[in-house]
């Protein structure tokens, strides 16, 4: 039984009136979603979005769903302090600011690939190294499925990558549930939308040359396969697809396990998994169109939906997963961990289930 002071600062932290806020780079597609989260959220209360290129323009200016917000934009030197600040920003900025940002904020939930890594080797390996590697034991992942018990009271937070997001959703409880050790053979095929490029992708995510394609784009060593070996303690072959898409992220993993699977082991892991967990639902055949995980689904939602097919003749299973890359594989992901790291309702300011029918998403 809780005691009084216990009690009361139980309280405290799930019906606090206003939790500030303040978004770092906030004219990108994800610093939009993040506002749009923040500004229906019924606790967060947005002080600052800042943009060196947008400074004194509206935030609805740059995102329509904030059109009539009195917020506008405010140059990055002059932050303010609260109690959270969101920094969707290029890799390598956080890093360089860390200090700056946990003075102003008591916690800090970074987009970026800043502080995804444990340690400074990995970012020797996957990228160009590290230069404030004494916060990375400091930081907690900010995937709440697999990292819960590590996000209350976290005061830096380090959001996911969406292409490690969706794959590690999808294999993650045949690890839990012993089907896979670690030394399994593991394909992993992921389809991406054009917003992973960011709102200044380049040519390549210009409308007329991304229209219609299945393109690969990263055919071998793409960054996110750092985290993936980081949290499922297993390597992966691993490809990325740009197809013609504005919003998702669809992973199809083949894996080849060392011993026999029946469906009913299949389903027993996926289940004592997820089925507590407010934001997975599962679609693993069945009737009707959406059988499986697929993007337009979870369009504009934080749900991530899993499933999988076995193919006994192959021995091999196969599993699917799909979220909304700019949601679940982003904002919707750092405001989850910020509400659990902070002692709110998890659900909270994330609940839309999305629509149907939509168009492409």
């Amino acid at each position: 039984m809780a005691t009084g002071a216990q009690a009361a600062d139980d309280a405290t932290a799930t019906d606090a009136e206003t939790v500030t806020a303040s978004v770092v780079g906030g004219t990108g597609f994800t610093g939009g979603e993040l506002l749009r989260l923040l500004a229906g959220h019924p606790v967060f209360e947005i002080r600052q979005a800042t943009s060196r290129s947008a400074a004194g323009k509206s935030v609805g200016s740059k995102h329509p769903p904030l059109r009539g917000s009195d917020l506008r934009f405010s140059d990055p030197e002059d932050l303010e302090s609260v109690d959270v600040l969101f920094t969707a920003t290029p890799h390598g900025v956080s890093m360089g600011q860390i200090d700056e940002f946990l003075d102003v904020a008591d916690t800090v939930v970074d987009l970026s690939a800043d502080f995804r890594l444990g340690s400074e080797k990995q970012y020797d390996e996957w990228y160009d190294g590290h230069s404030a590697p004494e916060y990375l034991e400091r930081a907690e992942y900010a995937l709440p499925e697999i990292n819960r018990e590590n996000l209350a009271g976290a005061d830096l937070i380090a959001g996911g990558g969406c292409n490690a997001t969706a794959t590690i959703l999808g294999l993650y409880p045949l690890f839990e549930h012993g089907i896979l050790e670690g030394g399994e053979q593991i394909v992993v095929d992921v389809k991406v939308g054009s917003s992973e490029g960011g709102a200044g992708g380049g040519e390549a995510s210009s409308h007329p040359e991304r229209s219609g394609v299945v393109r690969p784009y990263a055919p071998t060593g793409h960054r996110h396969e750092a985290e993936i070996e980081q949290f499922l303690g297993t390597s992966v072959a691993f490809t990325c697809h740009a197809v013609d898409m504005v919003r998702g992220a669809s992973a199809t993993s083949h894996v080849f396990p060392s011993g026999p699977v029946s469906k009913g082991d299949l389903w027993k892991a996926y289940r004592e998994t997820y089925e507590d967990e407010p934001f997975v639902r599962m679609a693993a055949g069945g009737s009707g169109v959406y059988r499986y995980p697929e993007p337009k689904a979870v369009a504009g939602t934080n749900i991530a939906e899993v499933g999988f097919e076995l193919d006994p003749s192959n021995k091999r299973i196969v599993v699917f997963s799909a979220i909304d890359n700019m949601m679940k594989g982003s904002a919707g992901q750092a405001v989850h961990a910020a509400n659990i790291a902070l002692g709110l309702e998890e659900t909270a300011g994330l609940e839309f289930t999305g629509l149907h029918p939509v168009g492409a998403p």
